[in-house]
């Protein structure tokens, strides 16, 4: 979702690919350079990190990937929809990180398509949206079928709003992004303010 900071040496930055920036639709490019913040510098309004904290305002855009082997888990009423520790975290500025599940990982017998719900996110492409059985018209996660470079590595990788369902790290219960769009996870070790919050939408 967006010059690119490298935050820590295990940071998987997306990789340059030989396509000229001019063979992105103009709208796609009109989309990307519409953010005002880029993580190259903090804005006098963010939090100052405490120990062991790590700043959302020093994330980059374009997004950076990052492999986590946190606990990552995923319920609803005390019902595993997914368990990993094999995850892949998009960093942004000025979101928490959104945790990507490998389909390995998923319980997908818990899970149905959201017909006819779709959206397009300027770096990742087209996004399916998946519902609990239970509720079939109420999305709980969503995935790229087929994401845009350099972000192909997330292919068919769940993505869960922690809005809907019991979300944990490292077994810490996980705070939702603020807002109804955005689906960040917001842990201790997290400076913010967060996008999302009321006036935050040019963030």
């Amino acid at each position: 979702m967006i010059c690119i900071l490298i935050i820590e040496q295990h940071l998987k930055m997306p990789k340059k690919k030989s396509t000229s920036q001019t063979s992105i639709p103009q709208w796609i490019q009109k989309a990307r350079a519409h953010w005002k913040y880029t993580g190259e510098k903090r804005p006098a309004f963010a939090e100052e990190p405490k120990d062991g904290q790590r700043s959302v305002w020093d994330f980059p855009r374009p997004p950076a990937l990052e492999p986590t082997h946190k606990m990552l888990e995923v319920k609803h009423n005390n019902d595993v929809l997914a368990y990993s520790q094999r995850a892949l975290a998009v960093l942004e500025t000025a979101s928490p990180p959104t945790y990507y599940v490998p389909p390995e990982d998923v319980v997908f017998q818990k899970l149905v398509p959201v017909s006819g719900k779709t959206s397009f996110c300027e770096w990742k492409g087209a996004a399916q949206y998946w519902a609990l059985k239970t509720k079939p018209l109420q999305a709980v996660a969503w995935s790229y079928e087929k994401p845009l470079a350099p972000f192909e590595e997330l292919k068919d990788y769940l993505a869960f709003y922690p809005q809907y369902l019991d979300c944990y790290l490292d077994q810490e219960r996980v705070i939702p992004q603020p807002g109804g769009f955005y689906a960040g996870w917001i842990t201790s070790d997290l400076a913010g303010p967060f996008k999302g919050e009321p006036g935050s939408s040019h963030w």
